[in-house]
């Protein structure tokens, strides 16, 4: 049976952790030609070692994505190295929290430097790029926080519903030179960044687990296991007729709002 990306060449942003390693691993074993990128040589080598034991061919950049000239260097490696691209994730990102109130400007501009500034010049090398073999397909891994967030969310929220607005403007403009631009919106996954962030709180993943029993619509928290299957989908010529969407993987939960 022909695997689901047999041959293309994607690039994982973020590959070295959570949805983002576990999407270039399945990205490898559906027998794309993977590029991670990262910032932690040790965990990118690692991946790749994944990677290339499933059969596929792989290689990270070390890059830091508030770069615009990293941005640059991680396509350029892509599309020299294998002579094309073909999908592109954007899954770099980080979760810090900071009500509306208490946001100050080098907060914001770490969340956004990552979190939107990264992934649109990603998008706008990767575009460039799949201008000049025939097309390719763009999923932005977005958040439940992208419609309102929650109280201590704020620039979180607004730099992932920046992102969304860039897969709406990537869909609408490039459908005709068949570059596709979907969003995957992620639900409540107990990435590294969030285990960090309820540590601090003195709090810990059983608490998480608690909490998301009774919340989540669906009864549990989401797992990267969840998402990487609509990613694929996403980046497979399964979904050729399917670009501008928002697939959610959120259990049915989205963000009601507080006030404290």
């Amino acid at each position: 049976m022909a695997r689901m990306l047999a041959e293309k060449v994607i690039v994982v942003t973020g590959g070295t952790k959570g949805l983002g390693r576990a999407t270039a691993a399945a990205a490898g074993r559906e027998g794309a030609r993977v590029v991670v990128g990262g910032r932690d040589e040790q965990a990118g080598r690692e991946t790749v070692e994944e990677i290339r034991r499933s059969g596929s061919e792989a290689f990270f950049v070390r890059g830091d994505l508030r770069r615009v000239a990293d941005c640059e260097a991680l396509i350029a490696a892509a599309a020299t190295h294998f002579g094309r691209l073909d999908g592109l994730v954007n899954y770099a990102g980080i979760l810090p929290a900071s009500p509306l109130t208490e946001t100050t400007e080098d907060f914001f501009d770490s969340v956004f430097d990552l979190n939107f500034k990264a992934a649109f010049f990603c998008c706008r090398f990767a575009v460039s790029a799949m201008l000049k073999t025939g097309g390719g397909s763009i999923v932005n891994v977005g958040s439940t926080h992208a419609y309102g967030g929650d109280y201590d969310r704020a620039a979180y929220a607004c730099s992932k519903g920046a992102l969304l607005t860039l897969t709406k403007h990537i869909a609408i403009n490039y459908a005709r030179r068949h570059i596709r631009a979907n969003w995957l919106t992620m639900g409540w996954v107990a990435t590294p960044g969030e285990l960090d962030h309820r540590r601090s709180e003195g709090r810990d993943l059983r608490w998480l687990e608690e909490v998301a029993a009774k919340v989540m619509p669906m009864g549990r928290l989401q797992t990267c296991e969840d998402n990487v299957p609509g990613i694929l989908y996403l980046l497979s010529d399964q979904s050729s007729q399917v670009t501008g969407v928002e697939l959610h993987v959120s259990g049915g939960y989205f963000p009601r709002g507080s006030v404290e």
